[in-house]
């Protein structure tokens, strides 16, 4: 038996060995400067035969694949990824808006699923179902233990199908259940509105597919309200980012025609590039460029666009592009600081590679990469303080981040992540419980408050304690 289980391995390594041996060949005659390595290779396919011969059990031939391929690009950085089949439709939905679901923006809180906002027009918002509401069982399952991306997985589901979700409204103190069948849902990335007379707020979520037009609708709505618009608070706080063609658009929506946004730079040719406020760079569906009827008033209303540790990506890029022309006054604390260019090439019907291609500079050449975008103004986020900041991950704490020069350890913040982190289990310890921030936008939102003092040259209570975070030491 054991000499028929080797025979049937050598004879996958064999065939795995032709196969690279063919892929060598053809990577000779593309490029005679860079052939593949081909005695690794070798020995991939050695490990390969291997397990499929020796493992204590059978292994599937194409999940040990996959999971090389996976091991390869994630030893990358932290942003490259190989998708398989589900995880290719996740990322798809993640950038198109839309997904199959109950209709909820959400977070956690005391352990529990806290609903933020029932999207309008979806099942949860037929279903009744309010913010603040709490969620404690989805279906038969406490939610109590689970991770936020574990609850949303298990509130998703193929359309037309139910799910229980066990609600839990605090100001009627009561607990009750609500059967909602999942359906489509489109995300609403943009949300805007008139705070006071002549002052606006309008959050951008997440750069998607239909972010641009919502944020074009969005902004001629606000227009209609206060046509004498006197000031904008721009929030991108918490946004992770998405498409860069979202980035620009917003970004030329305020800018003058034609200046520089963004540029990359990287290994291959079309990796450098510069993008430009101007429709050839963001609009390519054809059609009419959403941006076109906004207000001419809009290119000279006073702005203020909101960050934080949260704000990643294509939210950077506008911060950046805001700040480098002096458009904007950028307030809150210093961002994530991911400056890197991924690029998703299909490799079949269901499977794809993200893979990082370039590095993103701010109009003046500032690189974005592990540094994020330092405000002009730091504010913290409530008027009693930044307790937690300390502890909050930036790109420049992932492991096998790109570096972006020499990266020196700070000393200071590692005191500062002891001291909140010491802070955070003397809170946990009396109460049992943390306070949860105000909602972005609510009449509690301590940043909006200076944002808005600002726009008026009011007093603004700026940070006593938080300082520009360096880079730090790469730790593999």
């Amino acid at each position: 038996m054991g000499a028929k289980l080797k025979v049937a391995g050598w004879v996958a390594l064999g065939a795995l060995a032709g196969a690279m041996t063919t892929m060598q060949l053809q990577a000779n005659a593309r490029s005679s400067l860079s052939p593949l390595p081909l005695e690794e290779l070798q020995q991939l396919a050695a490990v390969f035969g291997m397990v499929k011969s020796d493992y204590v059990e059978p292994v599937d031939e194409k999940k040990l694949i996959n999971d090389a391929i996976s091991g390869m690009v994630s030893g990358l950085d932290p942003h490259s990824q190989f998708f398989d089949k589900k995880s290719f439709k996740e990322f798809r939905e993640g950038t198109t808006g839309r997904f199959v679901g109950v209709g909820i923006e959400i977070g956690m809180e005391d352990g529990l699923v806290k609903v933020v906002s029932p999207i309008e027009g979806s099942p949860a918002f037929r279903a009744g179902l309010k913010s603040g509401d709490l969620i404690s069982r989805i279906d038969d399952t406490p939610v109590r233990g689970l991770t936020l991306d574990q609850a949303v997985k298990r509130m998703r589901g193929e359309p037309a199908t139910k799910v229980q979700l066990t609600i839990y409204r605090k100001n009627e103190n009561r607990s009750f259940p609500v059967t909602i069948t999942r359906e489509e849902i489109r995300v609403q990335s943009v949300r805007a509105k008139v705070v006071e007379p002549g002052y606006a707020w309008l959050r951008v979520s997440q750069f998607q597919d239909r972010t641009v037009d919502d944020f074009a609708r969005k902004l001629d709505e606000l227009f209609k309200q206060e046509p004498n618009m006197k000031g904008l608070v721009l929030d991108l706080r918490n946004d992770p980012g998405g498409l860069l063609e979202g980035a620009v658009a917003v970004s030329a929506a305020f800018l003058p025609k034609d200046v520089e946004v963004v540029s990359t730079n990287g290994q291959i040719a079309d990796s450098k590039a510069s993008f430009k406020a101007n429709p050839d760079f963001y609009h390519r569906r054809g059609g009419v460029d959403p941006l076109k009827k906004l207000p001419a008033a809009l290119k000279n209303v006073p702005l203020v666009v909101l960050v934080n540790e949260g704000s990643a990506s294509a939210s950077e890029i506008v911060a950046g592009a805001l700040q480098d022309h002096k458009r904007a006054v950028i307030m809150g604390s210093q961002t994530f600081g991911k400056g890197s260019v991924q690029t998703v090439r299909q490799l079949g019907p269901e499977t794809a590679l993200k893979i990082t291609t370039a590095r993103y500079y701010t109009p003046s050449g500032r690189s974005i990469q592990a540094k994020g975008i330092v405000p002009d103004v730091w504010l913290d986020e409530t008027a009693e303080g930044d307790v937690f900041a300390a502890l909050r991950t930036r790109e420049a704490d992932l492991v096998k981040h790109l570096e972006n020069g020499p990266e020196a350890k700070d000393s200071a913040r590692e005191k500062a992540r002891e001291e909140a982190l010491k802070k955070l289990e003397e809170e946990r310890a009396k109460s049992k419980e943390i306070k949860p921030l105000p909602e972005f936008g609510s009449a509690e939102d301590f940043q909006l408050a200076q944002a808005l003092n600002q726009l008026k040259g009011k007093p603004v209570m700026v940070s006593k304690t938080v300082t520009e975070r360096k880079a730090e030491a790469k730790i593999d």
